[in-house]
């Protein structure tokens, strides 16, 4: 009896052990730290760390993804690139006459910016800073 409880033992702690080697081979920005000192604090501000990395995967800042969107506003994938770059944050505000029809004007608390959005031809038509619930007639059609 005590040989199996010695054998399952040595098995699950030969698990463990392989289980961390492959997590450090995955991701070696993932190290066990047993006291933060000066030379772990001073690696962590020259290293990104696994949440700064995982922020942003196209590289490019919110202020270009807007720049990117207003450049393309009434081509095909504005509104794609719209919802990609800000999932979740984006919260409708008004609806207004404009484009094919009606427009939706959706607004971005994170980055203080409203988008006007098409969903006939799914498009994004207006891009204004600060928060907007009715863009000029002349800028959504």
């Amino acid at each position: 009896m005590k040989l199996n409880a010695f054998a399952s033992n040595a098995a699950l702690i030969g698990l463990i052990f392989v289980s961390s080697l492959g997590l450090q081979a995955c991701a070696p920005e993932l190290k066990y730290s047993q006291s933060p000192d000066s030379s772990t604090q001073a690696k962590s501000s020259q290293e990104p760390t696994l949440a700064q990395a995982m922020n942003d995967i196209t590289g490019m800042t919110p202020q270009q993804h807007i720049q990117m969107i207003s450049k393309n506003k009434g081509q095909f994938g504005s509104a794609d690139a719209m919802r990609r770059f800000f999932f979740g944050d984006l919260e409708p505000i008004s609806i207004q006459p404009g484009g094919a029809g009606m427009v939706v004007n959706l607004y971005n608390k994170k980055n203080n910016v409203t988008f006007s959005y098409c969903s006939t031809y799914d498009v994004v038509v207006a891009v204004k800073e600060n928060r907007v619930d009715k863009f000029p007639a002349e800028e959504v059609k």
